[in-house]
């Protein structure tokens, strides 16, 4: 069988559509024709319009071909793509025509036929590529099919128009990148639509333009901005997710508009302005709708808008019953709960003063937060911020356990801790992060701020050991929340449901949360939700990935011996929590011979224990009569390694981690890179790790000491070595610019742990491993995650990561 090399990336049946009637060919302008050079030096361009069938145009040598060797595969052409057109030329047919039964039974077919169109061309391709630092051509096509239907649930949620040419002199034409995106303020000069870009699709301006055929052409429209064209251009619509289930009436396209030749010319100037090289038509005057149409860009607007009087078929709430009983609820952008104006607060009228309170909720002065910032790069100020709720989280705690009261001590809490306790302050936390949240309105931008990803052990004693000592050195801590979601298990799982069998995580969360929170106050740590609460396709993607990597590389507990210690001491809590009548029976069971008195003391001593051990739960009552699950005990090893990557590349943040395991994946993925220039910053990277660091064991002291202008030498640093890094991926390596670097730390370092050891608090001394990799450390599976989670902004590799671990006693 002879291979599909050829490869046409706009169909020939769809290009037939544009056909005059009567005709088998379109009018073809090449808008970047080869050049060429004669022999007295005049350089010439070749013919740029032309006749010719579709089996001649819109194609590309092995554009789709993977490669094995030296074998070629065109599998993608011949199998993928041949059913995506089958059935994509059947759904075009659908709504070309008027039968709402068709348009019912191909809604979903249209939508992923144009969404794969949108990326399979050579702009599309090109895009992708600009998405990840490297890919090959097999890696190309691989992410081309992890992305499909990507853009699928915003435009279904949006305004969809069919409005129609058929009574204007003039057609629309088709261009090499038919799928094509307006913003009136994003016009084709700006510097963020240069090629291979276009606007987001997920701002509220931003509207599809897909001809149909030579007679009609789809648009959708971001109901916001159908709405109110007057709303902010550039922000992103309310609630705007790539995936996610979505409730839309298939039946609803407003198809009243009929365009004069004039309005079709507009449309055709936005198709021809955004295609890459070639354009078609019917007939070749239609080639050149910028003779005709001179208004500036802003002005092409008012064409696309939707008739206001169509609007009624989209938005609003939809309820739906099922057969069980329960209800399904959605407002009109697709969320499954209602807004909760406890966590809205409204923009302020006018800019705060410099040194008050940023909007953002980040507890800095406006001046040190978002005052230089662009607006793409602020945190919602629309919002309560992440430490907002997280400040609001323990203030319940405190009121639920009455924490501030000074007769009441950790032992009286844990004396008088009950399931109604347990299953409030669970709740109180499911109710500050609906599951409907967009975590990536609240959490930082890469904005050049000092900041790390914390992924290691989150347990109340080993917290201190390094995370918290961490914000002296490298900003901001993110952190993963220790607090389990109620809505994202099952009933039997979930700590608002069953809480008696959280008695001990919730110890374990509630001392974590506590001891964390002065460093939150102040801005100094982010303890943020896992992002997989509020995005179940993530989630699922997320574990999938996680499920093949461990497939080939499993933990080594040997070697994460912290993480043993835990798990051997919470497991001899699990026993010691035991009823009294189980204990008894288990201690009986080991020492037959043991006397009543002598048992009695054995119990006495285990009770003991048990009031001496701040994490062990003294409530030893059964679990409820038909509750399957008993008590609950984790290990927390967070994020991992796709999600640390992940938030750090969403964050602008390098990765931090005591986990012996967690470093060796992040050096898996280096080692991973094909090319290797040699090691970044390699003498500053051997002063670092052959230091010693003084990490402070009371996080008081940590907040102290963070006013101590000295200690900042540590995070200048960083924030230069980090950027240096990012740039050193795209440039040369300066190796005066690598020295300057390494002589600074030494300048500084000495006298700086002079100073931390002048405070006289309690300290223990680290030892740091860096990880400089050219190229940064990166995972396509991470990448392709960020796109799936419609992050704009995000880094396309982490530039550098940390080991922490404690210095061996000499």
């Amino acid at each position: 069988m002879s291979k599909a090399r050829n490869n046409h990336y706009v169909p020939q049946w769809y290009q037939e559509g544009f056909f005059e009637p009567g005709r088998n060919t379109l009018a073809y302008l090449d808008l970047t024709p080869p050049q060429r050079v004669l022999r007295d030096g005049r350089t010439i361009a070749e013919r740029s319009l032309f006749d010719a069938p579709t089996s001649r145009a819109f194609r590309q040598l092995d554009l789709y071909s993977t490669f094995f060797g030296t074998s070629i595969n065109d599998e993608i052409e011949r199998k993928l793509f041949g059913d995506i057109d089958g059935r994509g030329s059947t759904a075009i047919r659908a709504f070309t025509g008027d039968d709402i039964s068709e348009w019912h039974r191909h809604f979903q077919t249209l939508f992923e036929f144009i969404d794969i169109q949108k990326i399979r061309t050579p702009k599309g391709l090109d895009w992708l590529q600009t998405q990840y630092p490297e890919l090959t051509q097999n890696e190309l096509m691989f992410e081309m099919q992890g992305i499909r239907t990507m853009h699928c649930t915003i435009w279904t949620q949006g305004v969809r128009e069919i409005v129609s040419a058929g009574n204007a002199e003039v057609k629309f034409i088709v261009s090499d990148h038919p799928v094509t995106v307006y913003n009136y303020a994003r016009s084709p000069d700006t510097s963020v639509c240069a090629y291979p870009q276009d606007p987001g699709i997920a701002l509220k301006a931003s509207q599809t333009i897909f001809p149909l055929n030579r007679d009609l052409c789809l648009i959708f429209t971001n109901l916001e901005y159908a709405q109110d064209p007057s709303t902010s251009p550039l922000e992103k619509r309310t609630f705007a997710r790539n995936y996610r289930p979505s409730m839309v009436r298939t039946d609803s396209f407003i198809r009243t508009r009929k365009l004069n030749s004039q309005e079709v010319m507009r449309i055709n100037r936005i198709l021809k302005a955004r295609a890459r090289r070639y354009i078609a038509a019917g007939q070749k005057e239609w080639l050149y709708p910028e003779n005709s149409i001179v208004e500036p860009w802003e002005a092409l607007k008012d064409t696309l808008l939707p008739p206001r009087d169509g609007l009624w078929q989209f938005g609003g709430e939809m309820f739906a019953r099922f057969e069980d009983g329960s209800v399904y609820y959605q407002d009109q952008f697709g969320r499954t709960e209602k807004e909760r104006d406890f966590l809205m607060k409204p923009a302020p009228a006018t800019p705060p003063a410099p040194k008050d309170q940023c909007g953002c909720g980040s507890g800095f002065r406006y001046k040190d937060c978002c005052l230089s910032k662009p607006l793409a790069l602020r945190s919602t100020w629309t919002e309560l911020s992440i430490r907002e709720r997280n400040l609001t989280l323990f203030n319940g705690i405190v009121d639920l356990l009455n924490l501030d009261n000074e007769e009441t001590d950790w032992l009286e809490i844990r004396r008088t801790l009950t399931d109604d306790k347990i299953r409030e302050i669970y709740f109180l936390f499911q109710a500050l992060w609906p599951l409907e949240t967009d975590l990536f309105q609240m959490l930082p931008k890469p904005d050049g701020t000092p900041r790390a990803v914390f992924t290691g052990l989150i347990h109340p004693t080993t917290i201190k050991d390094f995370a918290v000592g961490a914000s002296l050195y490298f900003g901001s801590i993110i952190i993963q929340h220790p607090f389990q979601h109620a809505g994202t298990v099952r009933d039997d799982y979930s700590p608002v449901k069953n809480p008696s069998a959280y008695r001990q995580e919730f110890l374990k969360d509630v001392l974590t949360f506590s001891a964390l929170i002065p460093l939150i106050e102040l801005g100094l740590v982010n303890l943020v939700p896992d992002p997989c609460y509020f995005d179940a396709h993530l989630r699922d993607q997320m574990l999938n990935m996680a499920r093949l990597r461990s497939a080939t590389f499993g933990i080594d507990m040997r070697k994460e011996t912290r993480a043993r210690k835990l798990m051997e001491e919470d497991s001899k809590r699990s026993i010691l929590s035991f009823p009294e009548d189980i204990l008894r029976h288990q201690i009986l069971k080991m020492s037959p011979n043991l006397g009543e008195d002598a048992l009695a003391g054995v119990l006495q001593h285990i009770a003991h224990i048990r009031e001496n051990d701040p994490l062990a739960v003294l409530q030893n009552e059964p679990p409820e009569v038909g509750r399957k699950i008993g008590l609950l005990n984790s290990m927390r090893l967070t994020p991992n390694f796709e999600m640390a990557i992940y938030l750090a590349q969403a964050t602008g943040s390098c990765i931090v981690t005591d986990s012996p395991y967690r470093w060796a994946e992040l050096g898996q993925a280096t080692a991973r890179k094909r090319v290797q220039s040699g090691v970044q910053l390699s003498d500053l990277v051997s002063r670092i790790q052959s230091s010693t660091f003084a990490f402070p064991q009371n996080v008081v002291d940590v907040a102290t000491l963070s006013s101590n202008k000295t200690l900042a030498h540590y995070q200048s640093l960083m924030t230069d070595v980090f950027s240096y890094l990012s740039r050193s991926a795209k440039c040369e390596r300066k190796p005066n610019r690598e020295a300057n670097l390494a002589a600074r730390f030494t300048r500084f370092h000495a006298p700086v742990q002079d100073e931390i050891n002048r405070a006289g608090v309690p300290t223990h001394l680290v030892k740091i491993s860096c990880v400089f990799p050219s190229g940064g450390i990166q995972h396509n599976n991470v990448n392709r995650l960020l796109l799936m989670s419609s992050s704009e902004k995000h880094l396309p590799n982490v530039p550098m990561a940390f080991l922490l671990q404690q210095a061996r006693a000499d």
